[in-house]
């Protein structure tokens, strides 16, 4: 690929292509962390909010190796499961498990983990002379500045990320807008959930949030398909892209709704059942990670609804 191009052909371009990230380094856990990999709390929470809304199908989209569906099924054998995503069905997949390369019909839940941020989009600074798209000389990393945004990013810039300082930059989520109108599109009755990184209108960063991860460290997001390439997502704007029934709120909020807290067990217990004690506070420990505001508790959850009253987790 001929540079320099805008940020979001070489993204999308060394994630998906044919020799991007996801197609020849392997699975995701092997780079980054998730609240997956993090604990099977995570799956018995998604597993009671499926149960709460009188459900039996999830379908996980961006589903990489696996693992929330595998603990899905261990946990509930009569559930029907689905990944989604471009790569080949990883090894172990209980064999009920469907596996897709596109969103299909859902009645059920529609789970998108962490999926959003890996959708490309367009980076945009603001210089003196208006708002330009920052392109980038793949696969070096090298940056420039080029034309005005589209009219069309121009205007979500507008309302949902306003450019105000010299040397501000954005990410424009137009395109994850779309990715998420689309996937949610496929839902005939139930929930759409999306779980990501996140800021809000009033506090979006003013460099921008684009950087890279590979083997478990955060690396300048160099577009020649060696690393992850991820920024957060506006899920405030991705919620008005799809209207009717929705709700916004912190995964701490959703998780401890949904019975995941990180309460120590009581000090008797160590005495009269010590090996009880040691499980409940690993329990404990995997739950606070789950929930840490500072951390994986401050990833937000978007979720809409269609047919089915939407959850009580605010």
């Amino acid at each position: 690929m001929a540079g320099p191009v805008p940020w979001r052909v070489a993204w999308d371009v060394a994630l998906y292509g044919p020799a991007g990230f996801y197609r020849s380094a392997g699975r995701p856990a092997a780079h980054f962390r998730t609240s997956v990999h993090a604990s099977p709390l995570f799956a018995a929470a998604v597993h009671r909010l499926v149960l709460a809304a009188g459900l039996g199908t999830v379908v996980d989209v961006g589903a990489g190796g696996g693992e929330l569906l595998r603990e899905l099924a261990r946990l509930a054998p009569d559930l029907r499961l689905c990944g989604v995503d471009l790569g080949p069905p990883p090894a172990g997949l209980p064999p009920s498990v469907d596996w897709l390369d596109t969103v299909p019909e859902v009645d059920g839940v529609i789970l998108a983990n962490e999926w959003l941020d890996n959708v490309a989009c367009d980076v945009v600074q603001l210089t003196p002379n208006g708002p330009r798209v920052v392109l980038v000389d793949p696969p070096g990393g090298g940056e420039s500045l080029g034309a005005s945004p589209v009219p069309a990013d121009a205007a979500w810039l507008e309302r949902w990320w306003p450019l105000t300082e010299v040397g501000q930059r954005a990410e424009v989520g137009r395109t994850r807008d779309e990715a998420w109108a689309a996937a949610a599109g496929r839902l005939t009755r139930g929930l759409a959930v999306a779980i990501d990184y996140s800021h809000a209108l009033r506090t979006r960063p003013f460099g921008g949030t684009l950087t890279g991860y590979r083997h478990g460290r955060q690396v300048e997001p160099v577009p020649d398909g060696t690393c992850d390439i991820t920024a957060h997502v506006a899920l405030d704007a991705c919620a008005a892209a799809v209207p009717g029934d929705n709700l916004l709120v912190s995964q701490r909020a959703a998780l401890r709704a949904l019975g995941v807290r990180g309460d120590r067990p009581p000090r008797e217990l160590a005495s009269g059942d010590p090996g009880g004690y040691l499980r409940a506070l690993q329990v404990a420990g995997e739950a606070a990670e789950l929930t840490d505001p500072a951390g994986l508790g401050d990833f937000g959850w978007l979720m809409h609804a269609v047919g089915v009253p939407l959850p009580a987790l605010g």
